[in-house]
């Protein structure tokens, strides 16, 4: 049995993967998936990785999940836990002691070509069921900007496998943009999954089968320092 730790994205809660965590108790595994302080503008990422490390309690072995902005804390989440492996779904994927306020500028995000969207729902949830895009937007967060011009206190990437999935769809971060990140970033090819942003909503069973494929070590060779 495995036991996956959950984190969301930017003014997301954990909700956002009650899907996929359905999909993982219903086949024997444990989950946790907090929400994090994030409208709470006396909080950055050291107390994000504590909501989630406080919520992991005393499990062991986990496998820490992070989406989006997520990314930022996951690798600090993983200096406080006993993590056995590391993915980062449609991810930021921080570089030690950058600022979540510089993530855009740093990875020269402008330069790459993509759509502009105004609207949530076509910017991050196009293929999610009409209804659950609806409640995602309902339960979201305000997400404070207060601390995100902070650096991360990240020194170094953990000393666990480390693996990337990116959405062939994302309008947010196009493929193009993630492959590039993870390559100069981790050294490391991502793997690909159909779908947008938010594939927990919208391809909840299929990302679960990555996930467990990942844990199961079916998967080609992870990264690892």
């Amino acid at each position: 049995m495995a036991a996956f730790v959950f984190i969301p994205g930017a003014g997301d809660v954990g909700w956002y993967w009650h899907l996929v965590a359905a999909e993982l108790r219903a086949r024997g595994h444990d989950t946790v998936a907090p929400d994090l302080p994030c409208d709470d503008d006396s909080a950055g990422l050291p107390e994000y990785a504590d909501a989630v490390a406080a919520a992991a309690g005393d499990r062991t072995g986990l496998i820490v999940v992070a989406q989006s902005l997520g990314g930022f804390t996951a690798p600090l989440v993983c200096d406080r836990v006993p993590a056995e492996m590391l993915i980062l779904v449609a991810p930021m994927i921080p570089a030690p002691g950058e600022a979540p306020a510089d993530y855009l500028s740093d990875t020269r995000y402008e330069e790459e070509p993509r759509e502009q969207y105004d609207d949530s729902i076509a910017l991050f949830y196009q293929d999610v069921p009409p209804d659950l895009a609806a409640e995602a937007l309902r339960r979201a967060r305000g997400q404070s900007e207060a601390r995100l011009g902070e650096p991360s206190p990240l020194r170094a990437w953990p000393d666990v496998p480390t693996r990337v999935l990116i959405c062939r769809d994302d309008r947010l971060f196009p493929p193009a943009f993630l492959r590039r990140v993870a390559r100069e970033r981790l050294g490391i090819t991502p793997d690909e999954i159909d779908g947008g942003h938010t594939p927990a909503l919208s391809r909840p069973q299929e990302l679960a089968d990555r996930l467990l494929a990942y844990a199961a070590g079916r998967a080609p060779t992870l990264w690892s320092r």
